[in-house]
Formats: structure tokens, sequence, C-alpha cells
């Protein structure tokens, strides 16, 4: 066991490497495509490989096939083995000590305040806002929401407004935010943060006040999709049909009677879901 340990902390003390492996574990329980994880380390492919074999060797990643396209995860079990073995031995199982920060904080308080929510992506202009507008409108009684850009755009996607207010949403206070905003000393302490773009989920953000759940909601971006004018209200139909379904089954979950625990397996759940509601 001892020399395991040894190996996985040498393997991670290279940089990249070390970088790697933070980013399949901000993307857990997905499987992240080769081609994914080089864009956005700046890797070369074959580099990759090279860093991703170390950790498999390791016994930190493990590798599954879809189609032509190899994906990649992180063992969580020898991850949680690797962070054990060194809290017991630097604590001695104190748990003052080695208590995770993340248990420390309750996931509900029983004054029923409201929950605080943010929505990432790159742009904040088109996912994250109508994510935020949906879950305002389907239960903005039990939880404040916001959405914010990694980069925004100066602009929101004038599609996703448009189709925002033919679903008869207010769209008057929206606007196109940084994430910086909310990274400030007085910024809120968000109970609950997701990401609804890969790239977004990809970045190393600093680490949020009061250690709020995570999720992974990636959808693809509808600007991007060319065509006729149909086709490019389909793939914003499809990707506010795909938003309303998950919000509407975290919106469904009994926050005040779960634990933390419960909590992050049933946020990782509804990202699993592949299901559209129009």
């Amino acid at each position: 066991m001892e020399s395991m340990i040894a190996h996985r902390l040498s393997i991670l003390g290279h940089p990249q490497r070390l970088a790697l492996f933070r980013l399949l574990m901000r993307r857990y329980p997905d499987h992240v495509p080769a081609s994914e994880l080089a864009r956005a380390l700046g890797l070369k492919p074959n580099t990759l490989s090279v860093y991703i074999g170390a950790l498999m060797q390791a016994g930190l990643v493990d590798q599954e096939r879809a189609g032509t396209s190899l994906r990649y995860a992180i063992r969580l079990d020898s991850a949680r083995e690797t962070f054990d073995y060194l809290l017991h031995d630097c604590c001695r199982g104190r748990p003052d000590i080695c208590t995770p920060l993340a248990m420390d904080r309750p996931a509900a308080d029983a004054a029923g305040r409201k929950f605080k929510v943010l929505f990432l992506c790159t742009g904040n202009s088109a996912r994250s806002i109508m994510a935020e507008t949906i879950l305002r409108a389907v239960a903005g009684d039990r939880f404040d929401v916001w959405s914010a850009g990694t980069r925004p755009r100066s602009a929101l996607n004038p599609d996703a407004v448009a189709l925002l207010q033919q679903k008869g949403h207010d769209t008057a206070t929206l606007e196109a935010k940084s994430v910086t905003v909310f990274q400030t000393p007085d910024a809120p302490d968000f109970d609950f943060v997701f990401t609804v773009c890969d790239q977004a989920a990809n970045e190393d953000c600093p680490a949020w006040q009061g250690q709020p759940i995570s999720g992974h909601w990636g959808l693809p971006d509808p600007a991007a999709v060319t065509g006729t004018d149909a086709e490019r209200a389909l793939a914003f139909h499809q990707t506010y049909g795909a938003l309303l379904h998950r919000i509407r089954a975290f919106a469904a979950l009994p926050v005040t009677s779960l634990d933390r625990i419960a909590l992050q397996r049933a946020v990782d759940d509804i990202a699993a879901q592949k299901g559209f509601a129009a």
C-alpha cells in the first residue's frame, strides 16, 4: 500500500499530470473524451496519451471506449484511498482536522431560507441565461438564482431571449455577467453551482465559498448551430427542453431532508438524464 501511494504521489507531482487529474476530478462522474481533455489543457494528443497512461498505470484513471472515441474518468476509490492514507497518517483521524470542509456545512437549515443557485457557462449569453430564467419560473419561491460566464459576451444571444419571451418569461432584468462578480468576499455563499457547458466545467476556477454542491449539465451550444432558420430555432428549443427537464427534476428534490451525499448523488443522476421536455 505505502509503495503504491508513493507512486501515485510521484505521478501527481508532475504539474500537467496533476492538472489532468484535477480536471477529471471536477468532471466526475463523467467519462470525458480524450479530444476534449487535450483541448482543455492545451496538450498534443500524444502528450496527453502519455500522461493518461501514467495515471492509469497508477490506478487513478479508468478508460472506456464509445464507438471510436476513448473516454476517461477518475477512479474515485483509488483517489479516496490516497487521500485517506494521507489524512489518517498526518492527523491520526482527528475529526476536527480531517473532516472535509464540505461536511461541516449542512445542505439545508431549518429556518426555511431560500437556497442559492448559480448556473455557469462560458459566454453567459444563452444556456446559463435560460437555466437561470427557467429555475426562477419553476421554483423561484424556494431558490435565489443567478448565472454568469467565465468569459462573458457583451450581449445576450437574441435567439435565446426571443425563445424565453415566447415561452412567457420576463427577460427585462437578464444580463451577461462575469463569474468574477461572484468571487468577491461579499458574494453570496451558493448552495448549488451548475455548469451547463463543457468548457466552463473544464476550467480551473477558484474554490467556491461555502463548498456548494456542484453539478455538470453540459449541453451543446445552440448558438453554434448553422443551417436554416428552422434548424437554428430547433437547437434552441431542444436546449430549452433539456434544461426544463433537468430543472424540474432538481426542483422536485426534497432538498431540506437530504444530506449532502444524497443530494450530490441526486444531482449527478439528473445530469445523466437524457429526456427532453417541451
